[in-house]
């Protein structure tokens, strides 16, 4: 990896302080994909829908990140699904322990350009993502993956 690519850090909040965790992201090719290296602790144990989403204002909570980074207007899916939002993360889940931790390589999120994810924000849902498959009224659009337990902006990280 060479030192033109970007890099990008998130710090994730939750209403009740307990849990906690950082996203880490780094370009594999300049304006290329994104690897992704996700920690959490004190999170409930299981599946949690992981998103994108398309707002980074959280001053009125996690209502105010709107919905799914989503440009080009597709239906729900999972993550490196070529026909899903870009923000469409699947999920990512917690040990007995509620420990999170997990890298992945998401094709489709970009740390420059037009489609870029910086300022924008992470999501951690409360139940599992149905990946747009469950049949439930929001499947095709949230993954019926409940309520926002953590999120975080996605901000430049720089060596200091």
């Amino acid at each position: 990896m060479g030192d033109d690519l970007r890099e990008a850090i998130c710090m994730l909040n939750s209403k009740n302080l307990e849990m906690w965790g950082h996203i880490h992201l780094k370009e594999i090719t300049p304006g290329g994909p994104v690897y992704i290296k996700v920690y959490i602790e004190n999170i409930p144990p299981g599946a949690h829908g992981f998103h994108i989403h398309r707002s980074g204002d959280s001053s009125c909570g996690p209502k105010g990140l709107c919905s799914h980074y989503n440009p080009f207007g597709k239906q729900h899916g999972g993550l490196n699904d070529p026909d899903a939002h870009i923000g469409d993360l699947g999920n990512v889940y917690a040990d007995s322990e509620g420990t999170v931790d997990v890298e992945f390589v998401a094709q489709y999120v970009r740390l420059r350009g037009e489609y870029s994810v910086l300022g924008r924000s992470f999501v951690v849902h409360e139940g599992e993502d149905d990946l747009g498959l469950g049949g439930h009224e929001d499947s095709k659009t949230t993954g019926h993956s409940g309520s926002r337990i953590m999120w975080g902006i996605i901000a430049v990280k720089e060596t200091c």
